[in-house]
């Protein structure tokens, strides 16, 4: 199922992609207008670079800025070992600089991203396909250009506002604002030409990974839940608003099994997810296994490979999973280790280090040695120190040379929908029905739970209490940044046993910052409050 036509062709074009600033720096395709593609096929290759530039940072350079600077995960060196130079502290002490690796990197991919776009809709206007060929070919690239804006916008804040492909002049900075109104604008100009998802799985699978009416719904849920941080104007009802625009398709569903949503072989065949980046041995960019996994449980899961010891959750973070019979605590290794049943499960065996009757036990606390910052040592004990994720089911396919995941990795699901619409009517927006039942926070956060196995419904719930639900359903998928941020407490320091180190607390850095390098080659770029 993952080797749709869109991304199989895209693996097969190569494309050099300019960041926003480097305007010398040509974009280069064997397309251009004398040639444009006309087949099927010839389309695919073409709208592939959107997919390729997606997923190649999506879930690693992408995902560790939104996550390593919170609570959700950590990188802690090893007696050294997988410092990087000190970039993962950094993030987790909110201490990064204008020349941090992410920082850097994850602006030329967006604004590469985006230029490539712009190049799209330049050859899109300029072929010889049909008009209506042409509207929905352009309809796909805006709604995608949108997508990378609202996580340049929603990442460094004040951007600079790119639709023109070659670009004539060094682009200026513009206000969040602008930009919000830009994808905002953008997004309803589509919708009307997107597709819907169906009840066949046939064009399902094409649509798969692309753009459709309800992931447009969902990134505008997400922008208007979070439209106070970027504009100052909140619009809680339209959160409910596209909340129920994506529910206007009985096409999206729970999924019965919170486990199916994120096992390796995860593709169209899930009902709730809206809009994910698909992966496999061929589409590079997901290695959760390789750094979130515990190395030693490599043969108790079926595969031979080298893995890190390095990434896992803090303590904090999985105290919140708190609840009664709860499936969704099972994505976490910690405690006595058992081997595993095959069906996201575990039997009654132990498992044990490679070689030795002795059962592996992984502990929950990051205990730091006070020789070294942000350090847990690396004996074997401290290995073992803190819990791993296997929400994206370890892959039994990944092999030594690319230790690669083919789990692909949900950006918008029905579970978040739910949850952002519970939210909006939490903090003002009026509760709507839905397929005949009023929708209350009480109610959307109770199906989540049931669909978990969790005996206890939501009654009178919060929104401290949703924001621990939202922790407990969407750990780990790159939403943790900005859910702390629009409550107001990305700035709450966890300290560690030992910590020397203290967290830059200032609200400046709710923002990430320009790369230095950027502004270096345009003097139009205004560096972020703070740095």
């Amino acid at each position: 199922m993952k080797k749709i036509q869109i991304l199989l062709s895209a693996m097969l074009m190569v494309i050099t992609i300019a960041s926003c600033t480097k305007l010398d720096v040509p974009v280069e395709s064997q397309y251009v207008r004398e040639n444009f593609p006309t087949t099927t096929n010839d389309y695919a290759a073409l709208f592939g670079t959107m997919y390729s530039s997606l997923s190649s940072r999506y879930a690693i350079d992408y995902w560790r800025m939104q996550e390593l600077s919170t609570d959700e995960a950590i990188i802690p060196a090893r007696d050294g070992n997988f410092d990087d130079g000190g970039q993962y502290r950094q993030l987790h002490y909110h201490t990064w600089t204008f020349d941090h690796p992410n920082v850097r990197g994850v602006w030329e991919w967006g604004f590469g991203a985006i230029n490539n776009c712009n190049r799209l809709i330049v050859l899109t206007n300029d072929s010889k396909a049909t008009e209506a060929s042409k509207a929905a070919s352009l309809a796909e690239v805006r709604a995608m250009r949108a997508l990378f804006y609202f996580f340049m916008m929603d990442t460094y804040g004040n951007v600079p506002l790119i639709s023109q492909f070659p670009v004539s002049d060094l682009p200026p900075t513009q206000p969040r604002a602008k930009i919000f109104e830009f994808i905002e604008s953008e997004l309803k100009a589509v919708i009307p030409l997107l597709p819907s998802k169906t009840n066949v799985a046939a064009t399902n699978t094409l649509q798969y990974g692309r753009p459709t009416k309800a992931m447009a719904f969902a990134l505008l849920a997400k922008m208007y839940l979070n439209a106070n941080i970027y504009t100052g104007t909140a619009r809680y009802n339209d959160v409910v608003s596209m909340a129920d625009s994506v529910q206007k398709s009985t096409n999206y569903t729970l999924d019965a099994k919170f486990r199916d949503i994120f096992l390796p072989n995860n593709g169209p065949q899930i009902n709730e997810t809206i809009f994910a980046v698909p992966y496999d041995q061929q589409i590079p960019g997901n290695q959760f296994t390789r750094f979130g996994f515990f190395p030693a449980l490599a043969p108790s899961y079926g595969f031979q490979v080298s893995l890190s010891i390095a990434m896992s959750t803090t303590p904090e973070f999985y105290n919140r999973f708190n609840l009664a019979g709860d499936v969704r605590k099972n994505t976490w290794l910690v405690g006595p280790q058992f081997i595993p049943d095959g069906n996201g499960g575990f039997t009654n065996q132990p498992a044990n280090y490679p070689g030795t009757t002795n059962q592996i036990v992984i502990t929950p606390n990051l205990v730091l040695i006070t020789t070294k910052p942000m350090d847990v040592g690396n004996t074997t004990a401290s290995q073992a120190m803190g819990v791993r994720s296997i929400k994206y089911y370890p892959d039994v396919t990944t092999i030594q040379a690319t230790r690669l995941n083919s789990n692909d990795v949900p950006v918008f699901r029905l579970a978040d929908v739910y949850l952002m619409k519970a939210e909006a009517i939490l903090r003002g927006a009026t509760a709507t029905t839905v397929g005949g039942a009023l929708q209350t926070p009480d109610y959307l956060v109770s199906r989540l739970r049931t669909r978990s196995g969790v005996t206890t419904p939501a009654n009178g719930i919060t929104l401290d209490e949703l924001l621990d639900e939202r922790a407990r359903e969407l750990s780990w998928e790159g939403w943790r940044r900005n859910d702390l941020i629009r409550y107001g407490i990305f700035e709450k320091e966890y300290p560690l046993p030992n910590d020397n180190l203290t967290m830059n607390k200032d609200a400046t850095r709710r923002l990430f910052p320009i790369p230095i390098s950027e502004i270096r080659l345009n003097n139009k770029l205004v560096q972020n409050p703070g740095y």
